[in-house]
């Protein structure tokens, strides 16, 4: 465990508990345990899960059933959330969710194991595909929730935590396949606000840090800023589109 130093000491405790609980439950069908997202970073929120993947050779019922009440525990304790991926499904899921795996591949920390991921890449094409489906999914999520609970600042706020995770990552996958870099998936967005509207786009970037960190926004900011995030995914599906071989082919039509 000494590779999450960066955790908060609860959650690193916990996460010790959980991992010794699984390995006695799987024993040697347990490959490997990756932590990934804002916990691999070392960047936890109040409002963040801890994202746990575990590889394993079967998911075998009997070796589950043991290790139930331990991830029932974890998750009411620290908003543990678990992948369980077998050893086989690697590269076709990886292909199936490109952005969720290209994040992982960004931002991962192997606490058991050895790493699942060492010499594999998200395929540019599957990565281009999947990040159009998500940024429209985000994009029909924020109108459906705005039309529902925007008489709830509270409960808009939270949205704008739900959706700022994979807003960030669909940032950072646009740059990849542009060829550019960003040193984390909140500077990718930020350059992506920057590029989007001539400005440095740190307020909204601010919010969402604030709404990361405290589950709240101030008074009036929560409508303002589901538009704003609204129109970037928008800018971001356009801009991702148009990079793309068949909206190429189009062109040339």
């Amino acid at each position: 465990m000494d590779q999450t130093a960066a955790l908060p000491t609860e959650i690193e405790g916990g996460l010790r508990e959980f991992l010794d609980a699984a390995r006695q439950a799987f024993g040697d069908e347990l490959v490997s345990a990756v932590l990934f997202g804002s916990a691999a970073e070392g960047r936890l929120r109040s409002t963040s899960d801890v994202n746990l993947l575990l590889v394993l050779k079967r998911f075998d019922r009997s070796r589950i059933d043991i290790v139930r009440e331990p991830f029932r525990t974890a998750h009411a304790a620290m908003r543990l959330d678990i992948m369980f991926l077998l050893e086989s499904e690697i590269e076709p899921v990886m292909d199936a969710f490109a952005v969720k795996f290209f994040d992982i591949l960004t931002r991962r920390r192997v606490l058991f194991g050895a790493d699942p991921f060492v010499d594999l890449v998200v395929p540019p094409e599957a990565i281009r595909r999947r990040t159009v489906q998500v940024l429209l999914n985000l994009m029909l999520r924020m109108r459906e929730r705005y039309a529902l609970v925007s008489l709830r600042e509270e409960q808009l706020a939270h949205v704008v935590a739900d959706v700022a995770g994979p807003l960030r990552a669909c940032a950072s996958a646009i740059l990849a396949l542009e060829g550019k870099r960003a040193p984390s998936s909140r500077e990718a967005l930020a350059l992506i606000l920057t590029e989007q509207s001539d400005s440095d786009g740190n307020d909204i970037i601010k919010l969402i840090d604030m709404v990361r960190r405290e589950g709240r926004l101030p008074p009036g900011a929560a409508a303002p800023l589901i538009f704003s995030l609204m129109s970037t995914a928008e800018f971001m599906h356009q801009r991702i589109c148009k990079g793309s071989p068949a909206a190429a082919g189009r062109g040339h039509g």
